[in-house]
Parts: structure tokens; C-alpha cells; sequence
């Protein structure tokens, strides 16, 4: 097929599904919403299409790579006066798409790809079908937060062909923002889910009190509540260790360390490569997801898959991947003394976190296999593109 993708093709979430249809053999093509070095895999035509303020960001910047203050400001900017930059930026894509007249079009998240790719084919006589894919908070943040969020979004949905969604929750709330019945949905992880030849679980068990964080910086993560819980758990357990991916250099992590005094046990590193991120789940003993918005985190049931405890926030779409006290353990994420009693309880079960361990790595293997789960991704896609054959017939290759 020719598959066109509006996406961030910065991000290794939206470059791990398309390298896969590109490994099958299908003709790429991107209009990425951020300028983006050339992929790792062979791609037709890459087209650089900025909305809500893309352009601004640098082609070097990773996604979410400033200070969380900053992101929190610049997500309530874009989220007011973002949506009054899609029709210009439909312009673009619509001249694209005539184009390149792909079999499909997939864009990868709601604000502000969805949003732009459903105003370009409004502007098309004959239009090839349309996906989208909801990411964790595009239902529970994004779409209530401003009148033009909530009119753009009900406007993704009832344009679209497909959803693909990484939990439940957020299918079900797509019928309440308009998506139709009788559209076809898929239920998989955002990155289209998790790689047994790099997220396992380690030989033995885990003896050193190691809590990681791989979250990184958010807005809608609460890492503000989770280093403050950081001293509580010390107070219990000195000996813990606490690790904290993608926080090196940010200045309110830094300033967070300092003011509590947790610099012995408090290790801010890097962004990780994503192949170099099951070592890391293999070293520790629990993974701590602090998010008040989420979906289902790659990161969290990757880290599941190599043996970690989860503790994670108390959210819908988590209890579908965690039971309480069975599982994993779900705290309040805006209570930093509900995070550390978390914690503090999974370091101290041992029997916890050996049956957790089991019963995740089974749990992971049936539910989010990444070749599995894409295998079941192609498969919608054909579904899809078999309910326009008149569209097939009027644009050939």
C-alpha cells in the first residue's frame, strides 16, 4: 500500500510504526509536523508540515525535551491559539495528498495532526480513507481544555475512518466525541507494543532497592509529587536508589534534588535510546509512572515486561494493565505521601514483586506483543482500505 503518515517524525513512537510497514514493503510517505532528520528506513517522500507553532521547535529537539515549566506554558498556549493555525497548514497537506494520492492516511495523534488532517480532506473531492490514533491524554486534557479543542476534536472524530487507541477508556470516550459505531477500532499500544528481544525480564530477581523513573519531563506527569515523596521514602529506606530517565539538565529536577536534599540517592540521567532502556527496567526493582493523564505508557508495560513492580497513578486506563496489591500498586498522583507508601510497600514485599513479575511477563507476552499487536494493526488497515474500493479504482499508484 501507499501509506501517507502526518506524524512527528521525530518521535520513536511514530518511527517505530512506520519502520514496520516500511519492513513490509509499503511505499511511506510523511508529512511530519516537526522538521525531522532523514529515518532510519526507506521512506518515499518526506514533507515538513508545521501547525500550532511546529515550526518554532528546532529540527535537533527531541519531543518534550524542555523544562517542565516551559511545557506546561507553551501546552496551554498551543491548546488556545494552536487550532487557529490548521486551515492554513490543511492547505499544504491537501496539496500533498493530491499528490501523492496514498491508499490510506494515518495521523498519529489528535492535536494537532488529526485536527490538520481532517481539514485537508475536507477541501478534496475524492479523499482516501482516514485514521487517527488517540494518545494517552487527547481525550482527558487536550479536547475539554478550550471551545476550539473541543470543536476540533469532535470534528477529528466524526471525519474519521478508524481509531486506533492504546486503552479502552479512550475507544469508548471516541464514540463520545463523535466517532461512528460502525467505524473500525483498534485497541494496541501507541508504539505498537513491546519488543521481546529487548524488554525481558532479568535472570534473577532484583536484590538493591532500585526505583526507576522513565517518564521523563511532562506536563501531565507529576514529577513535582514524586520527588517530594523521595525524602518520605528515605526516611524509611535510606539504602533506596531512585533513577530518573530524560531529567538530566532539567533545571526543576535539579532544583528538586537540591531543595530536599536527595542528592546521594537521586540519579537524573539522560533520554535513553530505546534499545538501551530494558537494561535499565532489568536493574531495578519497581517502575514509578506519576501521571495524572495517561493511556497505556510504553514505557510502563515495557519495564512490566523486564520484571519491575509498577506503581503508577490511580487512572482508568491503568487499571486496565494493573490490579491493586495483585499486580502492581496505584497511588494518587498528586499525593506525594501516597507515592511513597507505594513504594515503600514494594520494596518491603518481596512476594509482591516476585508474583507481580510472573504474572506481568504473561500478562505482556498475550496482550502487547509488538508483532503481534502490528500484525493485528495491519489487519485494520486492510479493513479499512476495503470499505473505499471506489476510491482505489479513481486514484491507481
Amino acid at each position: 500500500m501507499r501509506l501517507l503518515f502526518v506524524a512527528d517524525a521525530r518521535s520513536p513512537i511514530s518511527r517505530g510504526w512506520m519502520r514496520y510497514f516500511s519492513g513490509r514493503g509499503d511505499e511511506i510517505f510523511i508529512a511530519s509536523t516537526f522538521e525531522s532528520d532523514a529515518a532510519d528506513f526507506p521512506v518515499k517522500r518526506m514533507e515538513f508540515t508545521p501547525v500550532a507553532f511546529s515550526a518554532i521547535k528546532k529540527r535537533s529537539s527531541a519531543p518534550s525535551s524542555a523544562s517542565s515549566r516551559t511545557l506546561s506554558l507553551r501546552t496551554k498556549i498551543r491548546q488556545w491559539i494552536g487550532p487557529l493555525t490548521v486551515p492554513a497548514a490543511a492547505f499544504k497537506l491537501r496539496r500533498f495528498i493530491a499528490e501523492v494520492k496514498p491508499d490510506l492516511v494515518h495521523a498519529m495523534r489528535i492535536p494537532y495532526e488529526g485536527m490538520l488532517t481532517a481539514s485537508a480532506l475536507l477541501g478534496l473531492t475524492s479523499h482516501p480513507p482516514f485514521l487517527v490514533s488517540t494518545w494517552g491524554n487527547d481525550f482527558t486534557l487536550h479536547a475539554p481544555s478550550t471551545p476550539l479543542m473541543k470543536r476540533y476534536t469532535r470534528k477529528v472524530l466524526r471525519s474519521a475512518d478508524g481509531l486506533h487507541a492504546d486503552a479502552e477508556r479512550d475507544a469508548r470516550l471516541a464514540g463520545e466525541w463523535g466517532l461512528g459505531a460502525d467505524k473500525p477500532v483498534l485497541v494496541a499500544p501507541g508504539n505498537g507494543g513491546v519488543r521481546a528481544g529487548v524488554f525481558y525480564p532479568p535472570e534473577e530477581l532484583v536484590k538493591s532497592p532500585v526505583v526507576v523513573n522513565p517518564r521523563g519531563v511532562r506536563p501531565y506527569v507529576r514529577n513535582d509529587s514524586f520527588f517530594k515523596a523521595i525524602p518520605l521514602v528515605l526516611a524509611k529506606r535510606p539504602d533506596a536508589k531512585f533513577i530518573c530517565t530524560g531529567m538530566r539538565g532539567e533545571a526543576q529536577a535539579m532544583g528538586w534534588v537540591k531543595e530536599f536534599g536527595i542528592e546521594a540517592s537521586v540519579e537524573l540521567l539522560p533520554a535513553f535510546p530505546h534499545e538501551k532502556m530494558g537494561d535499565v527496567f532489568r536493574g531495578a526493582q519497581i517502575v514509578a509512572s506519576p501521571s495524572a493523564h495517561d493511556g497505556t505508557p510504553n514505557t510502563l508495560i515495557e519495564a512490566m515486561a523486564c520484571g519491575c513492580l509498577p506503581v503508577a497513578g490511580d487512572l482508568e486506563s491503568i487499571r486496565e494493565w494493573i490490579t491493586h496489591g495483585r499486580n502492581g500498586l496505584l497511588f494518587d498522583a498528586n499525593d506525594p505521601q501516597a507515592i511513597a507508601d507505594a513504594i515503600l510497600l514494594g520494596l518491603e514485599r518481596e512476594d509482591l514483586r516476585s508474583e507481580a513479575a510472573g504474572l506481568n511477563v504473561k500478562m505482556i507476552s498475550a496482550r502487547a506483543d509488538y508483532g503481534t499487536c502490528m500484525e493485528r494493526a495491519r489487519e485494520w488497515y486492510d479493513a479499512v482500505v476495503s470499505r473505499f474500493p471506489l476510491y482505489s479504482r479513481l486514484c491507481p499508484p
